[in-house]
């Protein structure tokens, strides 16, 4: 992924409504949903949902297909994941990144 493209998909992301529709987008999976169903799960009105769908697809991490007089709105999950790769390409100065128990430091200290 490239830089352009991870600032994107994080600015679509950077506001609250945005970040859960997509998170109801990807607990649906690739079967996705109708503006309805996402209307209904999410409580917002129908304008608002429209405006912010718009963003998700503009930023690559939702697509959108008709079926019929539906439309189906899914996340990208490759592009979801690109996003966490690009986000973690240089973690840890490469080496194995190990996310300490709760609790604990990442020595090992009770924290």
């Amino acid at each position: 992924m490239e830089e352009k493209a991870a600032v994107a998909a994080l600015a679509a992301l950077a506001q609250g409504m945005r970040l859960r529709i997509f998170r109801a987008l990807v607990g649906a999976g690739p079967q996705g949903l109708t503006p309805g169903a996402l209307t209904t799960t999410l409580d917002v009105p129908a304008s608002t949902l429209s405006f912010h769908l718009k963003e998700l697809v503009t930023s690559g991490l939702v697509s959108q297909e008709r079926d019929g007089r539906h439309l189906i709105y899914r996340p990208a999950l490759g592009q979801m994941n690109a996003l966490l790769d690009y986000l973690s390409a240089h973690c840890c100065q490469g080496a194995p990144c190990e996310v300490p128990p709760p609790g604990r430091c990442a020595d090992g200290r009770v924290c």
